[in-house]
């Protein structure tokens, strides 16, 4: 039986590029996105690649359409071996100009979105005793940047929720990895002020070594990756 990722946010950039690098290893995928044609395109060209894939319209911040996706996922392809908590959200604003609903937007797609995920999935990994929670993080998980006051608390939470989480896997066949990249070239980056430093395939490559070649022993691990 091969192996089965779950990627959120996978209809472009790096959660793309992710189901793409999984896929291209042999493992079957499932592409969580909020857009209709990215998932299409996203599923199209993951078969191309010889594995079964499925695309789910999925807002990771609700939790009925999370139970609804893992419900499609279980069906369609089974208990997933891998997870790749990925989907995420940008707002820039000064903190005391920022509105609650984008504190909420951010806060919902980066961080609880990452909690509902891995809680829909994770009783079946924990039952098969095998699996890897992988977080796509930030580097904004370890320092502040003005103007991202939101991203950075959800980055630094999910870091820690992983961290959290790897303690209580301990023994259990099952790990938890974050990865935390630079600047990528992405649609998020563009129009802000920073420049990419690196593709989306160099954190993929880094998530397809976390999620398959991994130790064990790095369970926990925060991985930073900043190009070149």
């Amino acid at each position: 039986m091969r192996d089965v990722a779950v990627v959120t946010g996978g209809g472009r950039g790096i959660g793309r590029a992710c189901a793409l690098a999984l896929a291209a290893r042999g493992v079957d995928v499932a592409v969580a996105s909020r857009t209709k044609h990215e998932v299409e395109e996203a599923t199209a060209a993951l078969r191309k690649l010889g594995v079964r894939a499925e695309g789910f319209l999925c807002d990771v911040s609700s939790e009925r359409d999370v139970a609804e996706m893992a419900k499609g996922v279980h069906s369609s392809l089974g208990v997933p071996t891998f997870v790749v908590n990925n989907a995420g959200a940008l707002r820039s604003a000064q903190l005391h100009e920022m509105a609650e609903s984008d504190w909420d937007t951010v806060i919902g797609a980066n961080l609880k979105g990452a909690f509902l995920v891995t809680r829909a999935f994770l009783p079946g990994m924990l039952k098969n005793r095998r699996g890897r929670v992988i977080a796509v993080g930030s580097i904004s998980g370890t320092l502040g940047t003005p103007g991202l006051s939101a991203y950075c608390a959800s980055k630094w939470g999910l870091t820690g929720m992983m961290k959290s989480l790897a303690e209580e896997l301990r023994g259990t066949g099952v790990q938890a990895i974050s990865v935390l990249p630079g600047s990528v070239d992405t649609a998020m980056l563009k129009g802000s002020k920073y420049k990419p430093d690196m593709s989306p395939e160099d954190v993929a490559n880094l998530v397809a070594y976390a999620a398959l070649d991994a130790p064990a022993a790095m369970n926990g691990s925060a991985i930073e990756i900043f190009g070149p």
